[in-house]
């Protein structure tokens, strides 16, 4: 008789080309995941897969199998959604995650999970939009909170939050009153998000005018060490000012007042269209609720500032 874990692991070899990619999905072991298969075409009777030069590629027969898995583990996910308990939904979800979440409302989701769904155990990886981008297309994770959406063919979006971009400067630098111009903004140091990403490049191009001396542009794929720069007096910070309340609260920050005007980050969840995708939606509708309501308590905060 066939059983789901045999057809499961014949779909994720088919899609990640490789048993060995199947075995880290599934979290087992190569010779598992071939035993799976060897026995999946003892009981069709037919050859399903070709394996050449490490790649594992479908033969006729199997490319009219992946139809029938995809609707069968479809139907499952979608089964035990309706109708299975909430601790049913089990196994590990690998989420990769922008900096800006970790700095906000990243511990809430953790915990919520943990009470939602206890048997879901979650693999989290703090990284660049475009270097998760990357993981979440190679499906080396399933989630990824990203400053999208992502265009990419086969990705679904759900939108987050929009996070404000502040100018944000020590009191030492003596920046308290406004409006700032761009000229004199441009006096100090700018240190923001890192290479290769949106904001870095937005900042950039922002600063770039013939009027403006050329800036000295300071980035870091920590956030941390952003904050901690700004806070020391050592420029002024361009990030979302969501992820500085208790510096703007205990007076180590201040929101710089500015004619300037930066477009703000909208954060999505972003994952790939797949037949098992109940727990990552779940998950991802989770996470907008959450950043919602971080917004939504957030706002008489910075209306204050």
């Amino acid at each position: 008789m066939l059983d789901f874990r045999s057809i499961e692991t014949f779909l994720w070899v088919v899609k990640l080309g490789s048993f060995r990619g199947a075995a880290q999905r599934l979290n087992t072991t190569q010779p598992a995941i071939s035993q799976r298969i060897a026995q999946l075409e003892r009981e069709m009777g037919v050859k399903l897969l070709n394996r050449d030069h490490r790649v594992a590629s479908p033969t006729p027969s199997g490319r009219q199998m992946m139809v029938y898995a995809e609707k069968l583990i479809g139907l499952r996910a979608a089964m035990m959604a309706e109708i299975g308990d909430r601790s049913a939904m089990r196994g590990v979800m690998r989420l990769g995650v922008a900096e800006t979440i970790v700095h906000t409302w990243l511990p809430r989701l953790v915990k919520s999970v943990n009470e939602i769904y206890p048997n879901l155990s979650l693999e989290i990886e703090v990284d660049i939009t475009p270097n998760l981008t990357a993981r979440l297309l190679a499906q080396e994770i399933e989630l990824a909170f990203v400053v999208g959406p992502l265009s990419a063919s086969g990705v679904h979006n759900r939108v987050l939050a929009d996070y404000p971009i502040g100018f944000l400067a020590s009191p030492s630098l003596g920046l308290g009153k406004g409006p700032l111009t761009p000229a004199e903004l441009a006096r100090f140091p700018i240190i923001t998000f890192p290479r290769k990403t949106k904001p870095y490049e937005v900042v950039r191009e922002v600063f770039d005018r013939p009027e403006l001396p050329p800036i000295r542009l300071h980035a870091s794929a920590s956030l941390a060490t952003v904050i901690h720069m700004a806070v020391e007096g050592l420029g002024i910070a361009v990030i979302p000012d969501a992820i500085v309340e208790n510096e703007l609260a205990d007076g180590r920050l201040q929101l710089l007042d500015t004619d300037l005007a930066i477009a703000p980050l909208t954060f999505t969840a972003s994952w790939l269209a797949s037949p098992d995708v109940v727990a990552v939606e779940r998950v991802a509708e989770l996470a907008r609720q959450i950043a919602q309501s971080s917004l939504a308590v957030d706002a008489p905060a910075q209306a204050r500032h």
